[in-house]
């Protein structure tokens, strides 16, 4: 064995000779740190190889009895539950309640549980679970960060569930870097992965993310493990999105949705009811849409507000929806329907703090925006779903029907599709109106048509 000494950047894992600036891989300043790595000489021998291909038809597929985690909102996101053997990576930023809702599982399991801590004490784990009222004798705790130590107590207590806390406190004898560097996470979680596969142990990893919102060191890691879960939601709000980036045991199109109350995180089984707020009157700039995020249906409040500029520079703001698409939206406004945005503050929201992706949104923020700059109410029990195109086209969506019997169940009165709908919904009968328009002009006419008239 010789000693070697390496730069690794911190963001890619890319690795030099020497110290260099600007990443060549990535691009980002300052990510190279120095790490020292055992090399050792390697020898040429002839290779034979004694493994043996198997036809697809040939190949039997094993029952797999997934763990119930009894959280039905984690379990939907991971397709059932967990697979034995599978290592499931959670990230997210601090404070988001990562490690509140891996103890809630840790604790709800049946099975024997071990709870691996390396950034709090034991006592300090008693508390948030005190504060969860969850008291069971099946989760251990083990306050450790070497996994020298680890992996003999996971084989001791032989657990049905190993939960990590955190993934970047962990450091292995075999490296000489400090534990969160690339090599320490990548060795650290290549251990855990083996022994995982190797006694059909799953094991929870919970990963911090950077500024830019991916998991801390290593876009690796997330090629290592077996399902990559995304943590969402803002501090300052009550909501949080569980939401699926890699699932090698199921699909990645759904959601769960929780609430973080002061006993721990709280199961929100029909969102839609929760992020919508009964106005006792109808005031401008806000809409409802008709949205899905995985394969739930549920009913947003986007919030629009458009004012003067009051600095010269109008400002553009967006929180829950993507900035630069609402850049888009308002180019489009101004150019296919004659409303000058560009001398205007525009500040957009969606209600309950949550982010959504579905590009149905674009329909109901078009309308709320038109909504704040004439200063005319839209009738609450509107809702909306529909892209809209860089030519002014309103564009059809997925899954409309689920769209429509969501609307019907909470009682809206008139829905907004695009009439590429038409043939889709001609044959099903609805309690709803439905408003199908091919251009924003249209939908100008039959929001505000009256009302501008007689301004």
């Amino acid at each position: 064995m010789k000693a070697k000494t390496i730069y690794v950047c911190q963001n890619c894992g890319a690795t030099t000779s020497k110290w260099i600036g600007k990443c060549p891989s990535c691009g980002q300043w300052n990510t190279y740190q120095e790490e020292i790595t055992a090399t050792q000489k390697t020898t040429t021998s002839r290779i034979t190889s004694t493994v043996k291909a198997l036809k697809i038809e040939d190949i039997e597929i094993a029952e797999t009895n997934r763990i119930d985690t009894k959280n039905q909102e984690f379990n939907r996101v991971l397709g059932g539950g967990i697979v034995p053997g599978s290592v499931v990576l959670i990230g997210g930023e601090p404070g988001i309640g990562k490690s509140t809702l891996s103890l809630q599982i840790a604790l709800n399991i049946p099975q024997r549980t071990l709870y691996v801590s390396g950034e709090e004490s034991a006592s300090q784990i008693k508390l948030r679970a005190d504060r969860l009222h969850h008291t069971t004798d099946s989760c251990l705790i083990l306050c450790e960060v070497t996994v020298e130590n680890i992996i003999p107590a996971i084989k001791e207590y032989n657990p049905g569930l190993v939960v990590i806390d955190s993934i970047q406190t962990l450091r292995t004898e075999n490296v000489e870097s400090s534990p969160g560097t690339i090599t320490q996470i990548r060795e650290c979680a290549d251990l855990l992965i083996r022994h995982a596969k190797q006694y059909n142990v799953p094991v929870v990893l919970i990963g911090h993310i950077n500024k830019e919102g991916n998991i801390a060191g290593p876009k690796i890691l997330e090629h290592m493990v077996d399902t990559v879960l995304q943590f969402e939601g803002d501090s300052t709000h009550v909501y949080r999105v569980l939401r699926g980036i890699k699932n090698r045991f199921g699909t990645t199109s759904e959601v769960g949705i929780f609430e973080m109350l002061h006993d721990g995180l709280r199961q929100v089984e029909n969102p839609s009811e929760l992020l919508l707020h009964n106005h006792d009157e109808n005031v401008s700039g806000v809409t409802i849409s008709a949205a899905i995020e995985g394969m739930r249906p549920f009913m947003v409040e986007v919030q629009a507000l458009v004012s003067t500029a009051a600095y010269g520079v109008p400002q553009r703001s967006s929180t829950g929806f993507d900035y630069k698409r609402l850049n888009m939206l308002l180019a489009v406004i101004e150019r296919r329907a004659g409303f000058r945005l560009s001398t205007k503050d525009v500040f957009l929201n969606i209600a309950g703090g949550i982010k959504i992706n579905d590009t149905a949104m674009d329909l109901s923020v078009l309308a709320a925006v038109l909504s704040s700059d004439l200063d005319i109410p839209i009738d609450y029990l509107t809702c909306f779903a529909g892209e809209v195109g860089l030519t002014g086209e309103i564009r059809p969506v997925s899954r409309i029907e689920q769209r429509i019997a969501e609307a019907e169940k909470l009682g809206f009165k008139r829905i907004f599709l695009s009439q590429s709908h038409k043939k889709n919904i001609a044959n099903i009968k609805h309690s709803i109106e439905i408003v199908l328009v091919s251009k924003i002009e249209e939908v100008f006419r039959h929001l505000f048509a009256y009302a501008h008239k007689n301004q």
